[in-house]
């Protein structure tokens, strides 16, 4: 299998269509089909079903496309690298982070970009945590800022962060008071918790704790919006940090308590494909992502404990 077969298998995933596809590469349909052909005879399984108004990737053709776009994008990427090699950072670097961590750095970090790396062109992505590792997962970012990601070999990961948690909420749903409350009082509250699975291991390390506040929510989103206007709405409460929901515990539209016996707390990663060879330019953003976080613990945007530099054991 030749790199422009799997150029051309993608342009035809991505356009549907072998017209499609040929208008893009400037290659005949007719030498389209036969390149399919032999893809699908190296291996053994078909790519597409032809169907009369286009091409549909069967299963086995889903799977190429992932393992295509990662592949494709690290040649790409490699070629960029060797070329700029001695000379001024340039190519393209993806981060997806946590909505906490855009909220804290995600715009210092633009600023950094366009002032020192002019020929760097970033771009950033904003998820919840779960959504994040996914799109790392899936070669759509090439970072990624994401808390207590799962033990997985095809991951480096390096703690970077520690945070407190706090129960958020309106004072007549969580009381009227700073003082801490109980982890035994708080499963008495209406919890509201981001969605079952990779989002929910994002609210603490405790995995035990975390599946006694699934059994108890009483509502369950993967939206921060929602999650925002359901709050104010007093439909209950969340298990969250300070920072985000920093504005309207500001305004007193929001109240917090922490959480005690026992405290809750979260960890925050940064994460790349151990595989994905590294470029002058991913380390540079690498090195200012941390930077900037560790700016912003020391100068209180970010109420949390630095960790960056200590062996996680994950690796």
């Amino acid at each position: 299998m030749e790199t422009r077969q799997l150029r051309y298998f993608v342009a035809i995933y991505e356009h549907g269509t072998l017209s499609g596809a040929a208008e893009t590469t400037r290659i005949a349909a007719s030498a389209l089909s036969h390149h399919m052909s032999n893809m699908e005879a190296e291996f053994g399984s078909a790519l597409f079903a032809r169907k009369p108004r286009g091409m549909q990737p069967t299963a086995a053709g889903e799977r190429l496309y992932v393992h295509a776009k990662a592949i494709l994008r690290a040649m790409a990427a490699a070629e960029r690298d060797i070329r700029q090699a001695g000379g001024e950072i340039s190519g393209e670097v993806s981060v997806g982070m946590a909505y906490s961590a855009v909220k804290a750095i995600g715009v210092s970090l633009a600023k950094k970009v366009l002032a020192d790396y002019p020929k760097l062109r970033l771009s950033l992505t904003e998820s919840l945590s779960g959504s994040t590792l996914m799109h790392l997962m899936a070669s759509e970012v090439d970072l990624a800022l994401v808390y207590n990601p799962p033990v997985d070999p095809r991951l480096k990961t390096e703690a970077v962060l520690e945070e407190r948690m706090v129960c958020v909420g309106k004072k007549e749903i969580i009381g009227d008071t700073g003082d801490p409350i109980p982890f035994r009082d708080l499963l008495e509250l209406p919890i509201i918790l981001l969605r079952q699975g990779v989002s929910a291991r994002a609210i603490m390390d405790d995995v035990g704790l975390l599946k006694k506040i699934e059994a108890k929510a009483k509502l369950q989103m993967n939206s921060v919006q929602a999650i925002s206007g359901s709050l104010l709405a007093g439909l209950g409460c969340v298990i969250g940090t300070k920072l985000f929901m920093q504005e309207h515990l500001e305004s007193g539209a929001l109240h917090f308590r922490p959480i005690v016996e026992p405290e809750l707390s979260r960890t925050l990663y940064i994460c790349e494909m151990a595989e994905r060879p590294a470029t002058f330019a991913l380390e540079t953003v690498r090195r200012e992502i941390l930077e900037l976080v560790a700016d912003a613990v020391h100068i209180g945007i970010w109420e949390a404990r630095l960790l960056s530099g200590q062996s996680d054991g994950r690796n």
